[in-house]
């Protein structure tokens, strides 16, 4: 507790120093994502420093679900009480800038913070050569590990690629060591996506070619739900994966149910939490696999953006919020369930403190974000490759037998 008033202080003097307290009233709405990345609490404190330094600025701070995310978003654009800020994932600036939905700040960000930024956070907010935010959460997908587990089979150190994975959680089921060794977030959503994702990029694999035509049907594409499909027949995929989110990932890791897992930086902490785990000590963490000859690692790009809306009244005020909470002391302050977006910070002893090997797998797994499609249907897209994974996944239908009829759905899309 003496840490985070100690920590609310100095983020509040920063915060006084760098900008006056606004002299009228002003009440922001702000909606934020309420799983996965910062906790509620986190956001919560970091708005409180601001708050603190401007006391004439009221925040109203709403949070949903990643699934409502979106649609709250769309459907706030005409209401008379919308959104100012918004946390954005970066597959949807392409829709957002069609409709206007954010307000494009690109004459707000200066060179200077274009270069102390990692260059793969800036793809969150970008679109056409515009910004359309601030990169908040810069996240990609790990393999956590159970080490008591691998020891226990004789394991000495993590796959490095998704074959060898494979074997592995054969060896572990064989020895009776647990079940079902793989848990991952497979319901039909956009987390089934960033798991198809990126098994597609370790494999080679392309959603669109270069005339944005669906490619995913084929290649890499067609062997990462190969791959998938695969490991649900073998039973070394826990089959609740299918109506998994990542919470429900983490609880099933976390009380060793599973040697494996893939999941969002923020479940090495928890998962470490003798709080939050019975497995706390035994944690690890490393980049996602690839796959022989061809990857030596693979990752997509989930990372998020704070935007302004087009429609908010108070849009300084609203951006002054956005700087103070994606500012660089802020995120090192907050710096154990979402990694900051500044280049430097990986090079403070104080973040890695306790989280070396998280940092380690972050060098690799960060640089090698693949991205999902930038276009404005994505989210078209996206559920008609939802549902093609998920009828594969419960063998309504062979892979390649979905992946052909989604693609050809895609193909009709703009």
């Amino acid at each position: 507790m003496k840490k985070s008033k100690m920590l609310l202080a100095a983020m509040v003097g920063t915060l006084l120093t760098g900008s006056q307290a606004y002299a009228e009233k002003t009440q922001l709405s702000a909606l934020f994502m309420a799983q996965a990345a910062y906790s509620e609490q986190d956001i919560e404190n970091m708005t409180e420093a601001f708050e603190k330094a401007n006391p004439n600025v009221d925040v109203k701070m709403e949070f949903v679900a990643y699934e409502a995310l979106h649609d709250k978003i769309v459907l706030s654009h005409n209401a008379s009480d919308g959104y100012d800020v918004v946390l954005f994932d970066v597959i949807w600036p392409a829709e957002f800038a069609r409709y206007g939905l954010l307000t494009d700040v690109s004459d707000k960000i200066d060179n200077s913070t274009k270069a102390d930024i990692l260059e793969g956070a800036w793809t969150t907010v970008e679109y056409g050569g515009k910004y359309y935010g601030m990169p908040w959460i810069v996240d990609t997908k790990y393999l956590f590990y159970n080490k008591k587990m691998l020891s226990e089979a004789g394991i000495s150190k993590a796959p490095v690629t998704w074959a060898e994975l494979a074997s592995q959680a054969k060896i572990i089921k064989d020895k009776g060591i647990v079940e079902y060794p793989l848990v991952w977030s497979w319901s039909q959503s956009e987390a089934v996506i960033c798991d198809y994702a990126t098994l597609l990029s370790a494999m080679g694999g392309e959603f669109l070619d270069g005339n944005e035509k669906p490619v995913f049907q084929q290649g890499g594409g067609l062997h990462a739900l190969e791959y998938m499909v695969d490991s649900i027949k073998m039973g070394l995929t826990n089959p609740n994966s299918r109506e998994y989110s990542e919470e429900d990932v983490r609880r099933t890791f976390s009380s060793g149910q599973a040697a494996f897992a893939v999941n969002w930086t923020y479940m090495y902490n928890l998962a470490n939490d003798p709080k939050e785990s019975s497995i706390a000590g035994h944690v690890g963490i490393a980049p996602a696999p690839g796959a022989a000859n061809i990857s030596k690692a693979s990752a997509v790009n989930g990372s998020m953006g704070l935007g302004v809306t087009s429609n908010s009244k108070n849009k300084d005020i609203a951006w002054d919020y956005i700087k103070h909470l994606t500012s660089q002391p802020v995120q090192e302050g907050f710096a154990k369930l979402s990694l900051p977006v500044w280049k430097s910070s990986y090079d403070n002893p104080e973040i890695a403190k306790g989280q070396e090997e998280l940092l380690k797998a972050a060098k690799v797994g960060l640089a090698a974000m693949y991205p999902r499609p930038t276009k404005a249907s994505y989210q078209e897209m996206s559920s008609i490759l939802q549902v093609a994974i998920q009828e594969a996944l419960l063998g309504t239908k062979a892979p390649t037998e979905a992946l052909n009829e989604a693609a050809d759905a895609v193909s009709d899309l703009d």
